[in-house]
């Protein structure tokens, strides 16, 4: 089943490392660049009227998260966050492609879903402009998997065809701007599930995360969520 849901993700095309395809262009009509003002309006107070749910309160002050099961935001690229927001709503007849376990509705179903395509847009931009608070993210605490950590970030696991981490996210975690997410300083708890979620195929937006978790065990995902967690 899992290797059908990759042959099939395969065919849609959607890669991790694609820049999002810009909403102008997927809708055909111009639209207006984003508004970092509005972003943070909605991001920091949402908009109960619509049923936008305030940002804020789960990822925290510019998106700097204190929630171990939220993810830190703040200063991701625009193309990623856009791309992730647009992920976790149902495209026409289709279902979502990020889910939660067991193909459930992920916890960002709900809030993604009243969102507009140009709230997207101008709260993914108002992120993208913060100041990612290194100081206060969190550190890897595990003694025991830090060298197996390190040895998977570096240089991958041969042996089943694993990639090194930092050949995508680079050596201290910060990614590439536009193509792959900063993980580095990230709670590993939230690395650790995405993980999981990309192995079992119930987040289904890219094929090169879910090929290289499909060779990866708990013990292998526990160790680099942790040690990625630490990198600065």
């Amino acid at each position: 089943m899992k290797r059908m849901l990759s042959r099939m993700v395969v065919a849609s095309g959607v890669l991790l490392g694609t820049c999002v395809v810009s909403v102008s262009h997927a809708s055909g009509v111009a639209v207006a660049k984003p508004d970092a003002a509005l972003g943070e309006q909605l991001y920091a107070n949402g908009d109960m009227a619509r049923g936008v749910i305030a940002c804020a309160s789960c990822h925290g002050a510019a998106g700097n998260s204190i929630i171990p099961i939220n993810p830190n935001i703040s200063g991701q690229s625009y193309e990623y966050l856009v791309k992730q927001l647009l992920d976790f709503k149902p495209k026409g007849d289709h279902p979502p492609i990020r889910n939660g376990a067991d193909g459930a509705p992920s916890l960002m179903a709900p809030m993604a879903a009243p969102l507009t395509e140009e709230d997207i847009r101008n709260v993914s931009y108002y992120l993208s402009l913060q100041r990612f608070d290194l100081e206060a993210a969190p550190s890897a605490t595990n003694e025991d998997t830090m060298e197996r950590g390190q040895e998977i970030w570096r240089g991958g696991i041969a042996s089943r065809g694993v990639p090194a981490c930092a050949g995508c996210h680079s050596p201290n975690g910060a990614g590439v701007p536009g193509k792959y997410p900063r993980i580095g300083g990230q709670h590993p708890d939230y690395i650790a599930d995405q993980m999981r979620l990309f192995r079992s195929g119930d987040r289904a937006n890219s094929t090169e995360m879910f090929e290289i978790a499909d060779r990866m065990s708990d013990r292998d995902i526990a160790a680099v969520a942790d040690y990625a967690a630490g990198l600065r």
